[in-house]
């Protein structure tokens, strides 16, 4: 079939829409540019679009000789989205503005192990009910809920999650009657992707490898274009670093995550220490503890230092056959121990990498924050909002 009147309609706006979106204020001669769009189509759109709610001026902008232009941005207020993080430690719920700006959060420690589904999805439940209400926002209302798990999300909502012990656990189904929103689940390396090109530490880059690591290990490729992000996983955390070398719990040996996870890190801090466990209970809290005692010689900061180096090599081999032009480290551990051993990083990526892809290659920090990860689940339904073109 060809393309009908409401399909152009449709694209138009998203060009529009998505442009506005991800690159800030613009006139109609920006966005006219920038889209390829006649004077008279984007006209016709930005009218469209602010009737909706979805756009408002923002002030004029000063030309050379003729007219102030009007610049028109996103209207923060159109909407709210709530995004969800799964993750093998705690469960974080967060309330955004459809634009990603915090409104709320609340996060509720997990239990070390596998943990119950059913306990989960209660937990995701009381955190949208409590953020909501926090905010005074209307839970049927919102544009959407979106759900990042550390695993493969099959149709149905089908979860595979190595890290937690669920095989083809059907978490969509446990969370749908008690969600009034639309709700989208995927996994949670993507959805990170995707949020660090739109408002973090990927912007501008055409194609980015963000990095998330937790007690699990996982990347996602994030390439950009002028129309969005195209993101794509990877089972990064289990590419062999060593032959033959530590367990892993995939029942191979080697893996990335046995060196780099937040459970192997302490591990070897354990056996280097003699058998003491920083911190006193729960696995972000000894990561904290570690990276305390780092700042002096001895077996913490030997650990980071191993650490950096299984991490730059791990961050090499991806360098070598995706050519990126930026590596973000993101997750919880990235932001324990990510500032104190960028530099051993960066180290240990360019003696394993070829010279001229290491020289191109940028190695950087997450810019989202504690709520990276709900933030990135946040992303699914405004992804499918500007796909629609806003409707």
């Amino acid at each position: 079939m060809g393309q009908t009147t409401r399909d152009l309609r449709r694209h138009n706006r998203t060009s529009v829409l998505t442009r506005l979106y991800l690159h800030g204020p613009a006139s109609r001669f920006d966005l006219m540019r920038a889209t390829g769009l006649s004077s008279a189509t984007v006209s016709n759109v930005v009218t469209d679009l602010v009737a909706d709610g979805l756009v408002a001026e923002a002030g004029l902008l000063d030309s050379d000789g003729g007219r102030p232009r009007t610049l028109l941005e996103v209207r923060p207020g159109y909407a709210r989205v709530v995004g969800v993080d799964i993750g093998e430690t705690h469960v974080q719920v967060g309330l955004f503005d459809w634009t990603l700006e915090t409104v709320a959060t609340a996060t509720f420690p997990m239990d070390e192990g596998s943990p119950e589904p059913a306990v989960l999805a209660a937990l995701v439940t009381a955190g949208i009910e409590e953020v909501t209400a926090e905010a005074g926002a209307d839970p049927g209302e919102l544009l959407g809920v979106g759900v990042g798990v550390p695993g493969a999300v099959l149709p149905g909502g089908l979860v595979h999650a190595p890290t937690l012990g669920w095989s083809g656990v059907p978490f969509g189904g446990l969370l749908a009657p008690h969600v009034a929103a639309p709700l989208h689940l995927d996994n949670c390396a993507r959805t990170l992707g995707q949020a660090e090109m739109w408002r973090g530490a990927g912007r501008g880059a055409e194609r980015a490898i963000v990095a998330l690591l937790a007690v699990g290990v996982g990347a996602a490729v994030a390439t950009g274009s002028p129309g969005g992000v195209t993101s794509t996983t990877s089972e990064w955390g289990h590419t062999v670093v060593e032959a033959g070398g530590a367990a892993c719990r995939c029942g191979s040996r080697g893996c990335l995550e046995a060196y780099v996870g937040a459970d192997a890190i302490l591990e070897h801090y354990a056996g280097a220490s003699g058998g003491a466990r920083p911190g006193p209970s729960g696995t972000e809290q000894r990561v904290a503890a570690l990276m305390a005692e780092a700042g002096r010689p001895g077996p913490a900061a030997e650990t980071v230092r191993r650490t950096a180096e299984y991490l730059g090599i791990g961050i090499a081999n991806l360098v070598n056959l995706l050519s990126p032009d930026r590596v973000i480290l993101s997750g919880w551990v990235s932001a324990a121990m990510g500032p104190a051993m960028l530099p051993a990083v960066r180290d240990a990526m360019r003696r394993h990498t070829l010279n001229y892809l290491a020289d191109a290659t940028a190695v950087e920090i997450g810019r989202l924050g504690q709520e990276a990860v709900a933030l990135g689940a946040a992303t699914l339904p405004v992804h499918e909002l500007l796909t629609a073109g806003g409707r």
